[in-house]
């Protein structure tokens, strides 16, 4: 062999073959069909060096647009400290795995600890898991526990105001299965919950603050209605926003979800982030994915161990209610690494900034020809701007790309409704200095003139 390091040799692929009754390889894709296949190699170029190769790499990122981010959606520019990356760039955290053995895993252990115990603090909630994937997963995994928690149980109601690709994810979710997401209609930009019908086969609802408007919403004896009739209330937050606003667990909210992107995790193009669940005590041994304790050895030593449920449950056990079976270890240590660099303090007047700036700049866009901000509910770091037609807003986000602005999502790129393309998404966080919210101003005010 000329790469002797490589496991499969000829002779392995042999009898391998033979073991299987086939004459080659080929015979394996012969289900895939001919118009899938290649019928010629890969055209790749001529071979590059190393530095070559690095070179024409940098060439391809200088094409990426680069300029001041009032964009969300999902995902928010927010300040990240340095701590965050040469903490979580260390070797030891960077390649680290799945912690089978808890003597060999004590840092990494400890590290999902503590985010748990942050993100309890953060919602006002009991318990939490290491992580999910994302918002989107989380929520999923809700709906999830909600249908397994109650008896006979097959219905799980949305908002419709939470985030389009959470909905999507949920529409998946219930593809050949017995369940059933029921959409709650939106009134103005928040959930519509005058007539709420819970019957007796509605596990429970969910639903999102600030939405995906931006708006915070109340939920004011929602959480009671729910509990009458045995279904379990949960609630999707930005949890960089539950600084300044009230949390899931202070409404009554059995199960808290979102996303921590806003802690500490940079855009990267959209990913990948870290998403969040924490439940009240009742729901203890229903929640899903890695628990981390805090325990003592036996010469009372503090220790941190997996508890509860292996690592395999939710992959080999007959009635396990889950699939998942591994965490964003990496992004839940930067959010960890990024709270603790903020503080509780830090937090607050992160949320608060964010609050104050996004004020500010609807106020002065508010004042423009040809746009209408809606304002009719409060909201937090991020508002809808709608146009009086769609002509205008392409040559004001043209404009204002020219001149290195991103002014904002087009609502209609998230939810494909052509009700949604005339509203216009900003997000402004404490990471925008007032010369850049002033230069937004002033770009609007020539276009819109």
């Amino acid at each position: 062999m000329i790469y002797p390091y490589i496991p499969h040799t000829d002779e392995d692929r042999a009898q391998m073959l033979e073991a299987l009754g086939l004459s080659s390889i080929d015979r394996l894709f012969e289900v895939v069909g001919e118009d899938l296949l290649l019928e010629d190699s890969v055209p790749i170029a001529h071979r590059r060096t190393e530095d070559e190769v690095q070179r024409m790499i940098d060439s391809i990122a200088q094409r990426n647009i680069r300029g001041i981010s009032f964009l969300g959606g999902g995902c928010y520019d927010h300040i990240i400290p340095s701590t965050v990356k040469a903490l979580s760039s260390l070797p030891s955290f960077v390649t680290a795995y799945t912690p089978y053995q808890a003597e060999m895993s004590q840092g990494l252990l400890q590290a999902i600890f503590e985010f748990q115990s942050m993100v309890c603090e953060i919602t006002s909630m009991d318990i939490a898991n290491a992580s999910l994937y994302d918002g989107s997963h989380a929520i999923v995994e809700t709906a999830l526990l909600m249908v397994n928690a109650k008896r006979g149980a097959k219905k799980v109601l949305v908002s419709e105001t939470i985030h389009p690709f959470a909905l999507k994810a949920l529409g998946t979710w219930v593809l050949g299965t017995e369940y059933e997401v029921v959409p709650i209609q939106e009134k103005d930009g928040v959930v519509d919950l005058s007539n709420l019908v819970i019957g007796d086969d509605v596990g429970g609802l969910i639903v999102q603050s600030p939405n995906r408007y931006g708006f915070v919403e109340d939920y004011s004896g929602i959480a009671d209605l729910l509990h009458e009739r045995k279904a379990l209330f949960a609630i999707s937050s930005d949890p960089l926003s539950l600084a300044i606003q009230k949390t899931p667990g202070q409404w009554g909210a059995d199960i808290a979800v979102g996303d921590t992107q806003s802690l500490g995790l940079s855009l990267s193009f959209g990913g990948p982030s870290c998403g969040y669940m924490a439940v009240k005590q009742p729901l203890l041994r229903r929640i899903p994915g890695r628990l981390v304790g805090i325990t003592t050895d036996a010469e009372g030593r503090r220790g941190f161990t997996l508890t509860l449920q292996a690592r395999e449950q939710h992959i080999k056990r007959e009635r396990a209610t889950s699939n998942i079976c591994s965490n964003q270890a990496l992004a839940a240590l930067m959010t960890t690494i990024h709270l603790s660099s903020l503080g509780w303090h830090g937090m607050v007047e992160a949320a608060r900034q964010s609050y104050a700036k996004a004020h500010y700049l609807a106020h002065h866009l508010s004042q423009l020809p040809g746009v209408e901000v809606m304002n009719a509910h409060p909201f937090w770091c991020e508002f809808p701007v709608v146009f009086h037609d769609a002509k205008r807003m392409r040559k004001f986000l043209q404009e204002l790309r020219n001149e290195g602005i991103f002014a904002g999502v087009r609502l209609s790129a998230l939810t494909r409704k052509d009700t949604d393309e005339l509203v216009l998404l900003v997000a402004v966080t404490e990471k925008r200095s007032r010369e850049e919210l002033e230069m937004y101003i002033a770009a609007a005010q020539r276009v819109m003139k």
